[in-house]
């Protein structure tokens, strides 16, 4: 019996997908990429997208760059990578449930935050005010992961899943599908649930803290809030035809949401770890645009925008050190 074609395979995905997904999934053929490039014979297009995204510098930099706490020395505290992990399973449950595309979901959702800068939302304000007050351009995470894709890295990446990653962020307008909709909104569910646990873990904020009402609508427990919030997802979505939540854990969500911006992501402890950060970040900034010989090759400003945000927490602050403190002071 010989092998299957390339055409072979792409025409049995397109029967398979005829007869499971939704009509209102995102169809793995026609690929549309940036350079036009001939099908692989044992993968999908969007599976091909989240391998390159995997195998990619940028991923794998995430292990390395905070989500909330800046250089945590707990083993259990998430970073960049875990929170990407989390959405993506996340992502990829509400998918199957609604019969979309996993493929594509699993995709956007590996990919929505290779761009993100170290030190969280933390390192990305400092650098968004720092490029707008030398070079009159900000920084958004979402727009430079799209960038790191496309051009720093050179994916190649289909068109679904670059618009997914791009607008997986509030301002960037609604993603082209549902899919890219669907980590969009997990994105909110996963960080909200998996940030109160670490700031349990960090002794920030005690079970009592959390707003009651919230809670008894939600669940008790991390895993209880994100399988009310899935179950609710899944079941109105189905009925809509759309991504969305019932009015009820909506609100619920964006309270607790809320909830964390005054006691945890602009409270006091985050307010202590934004002067080192600002110290570092900046610091690093200012010096490189004075010294533009240490970096790599290319043009203003993208040249210093793209090695910063490039730059893994550990390695921020290694550079930092080495050009700010006195190495006697450092040994």
């Amino acid at each position: 019996m010989s092998a299957p074609t390339v055409s072979d395979f792409a025409a049995m995905q397109q029967a398979r997908e005829a007869a499971w997904l939704s009509p209102l999934a995102t169809p793995s053929y026609p690929a549309r990429r940036e350079r036009e490039e001939p099908h692989s014979g044992v993968r999908t297009p969007f599976q091909r997208d989240r391998d390159r995204i995997v195998h990619s510098k940028a991923f794998r930099r995430l292990k390395h760059k905070t989500q909330v706490f800046v250089a945590p020395e707990g083993d259990h505290f998430r970073t960049r990578l875990t929170h990407t992990l989390e959405v993506t399973g996340i992502s990829r449950t509400v998918a199957r449930a609604l019969r979309l595309n996993e493929d594509l979901t699993e995709a956007i959702g590996l990919g929505h935050d290779v761009g993100h800068p170290p030190f969280g939302h933390l390192g990305e304000d400092i650098l968004d005010r720092a490029g707008r007050e030398r070079f009159g351009r900000g920084f958004r995470h979402n727009e430079h992961s799209l960038r790191v894709v496309s051009a720093l890295e050179g994916l190649n990446l289909t068109e679904p899943v670059r618009d997914g990653i791009l607008r997986h962020s509030s301002g960037a307008g609604e993603p082209a599908t549902l899919e890219g909709k669907i980590v969009r909104l997990v994105d909110r569910i996963a960080y909200i649930n998996h940030d109160i646990d670490d700031a349990l873990r960090a002794g920030i904020l005690a079970v009592e803290d959390l707003p009651a009402e919230e809670i008894a609508i939600l669940g008790p427990t991390g895993p209880a809030r994100i399988d009310t919030l899935v179950h609710d997802l899944v079941a109105h979505s189905e009925a809509a035809g759309d991504i969305v939540q019932s009015e009820e854990v909506g609100r619920a969500m964006y309270a607790l949401r809320s909830f964390m911006f005054e006691r945890v992501y602009l409270g006091p402890a985050q307010r202590e770890q934004a002067e080192r950060v600002e110290r570092v970040l900046r610091g690093l900034f200012d010096w490189y645009c004075e010294h533009p010989d240490e970096l790599p090759p290319g043009e203003m400003p993208e040249r210093v925008i793209d090695y910063l945000a490039g730059m893994t927490d550990r390695f921020a602050i290694r550079a930092w050190t080495e050009r700010f403190v006195p190495q006697g002071l450092a040994r």
